[in-house]
């Protein structure tokens, strides 16, 4: 992955409007905090290859970035994005990584489901 290029990341996502695509949507702060606090609350949100057609997209910010992905009855957001990746497959990879390098947000966009 590299590092979020927010001109290059809208880009990619222009290339999605209009279009049904597979979503991945994850977060997850309990798989790296627990186990060195057991105090820590464990949050975690996880979807996958949900369909869905979205009109607008945008990435905001200055790092972490925000991406938006505007539906008909609502919206898809994302906080928290330092890298991306765009695939042979087609596939917009994006995440956020936290100062000691591990997932804490993925947000992945693809015209065809991810494979598990």
């Amino acid at each position: 992955m590299l590092p979020i290029n927010k001109k290059d990341v809208q880009a990619y996502l222009d290339q999605f409007l209009n279009k049904q695509v597979y979503i991945h949507l994850e977060t997850t702060t309990g798989a790296y905090s627990a186990h060195k606090n057991e105090s820590n609350m464990t949050v975690v949100a996880f979807i996958r290859n949900t369909k869905v057609v979205y009109n607008q997209a945008k990435i905001t910010g200055n790092g972490p970035y925000r991406v938006g992905l505007k539906l008909a009855e609502g919206w898809i957001y994302a906080e928290g994005l330092t890298d991306f990746h765009y695939n042979e497959e087609n596939q917009l990879l994006m995440a956020g990584h936290n100062s000691e390098g591990q997932l804490a947000i993925a947000l992945q966009i693809s015209e065809n489901p991810f494979k598990y």
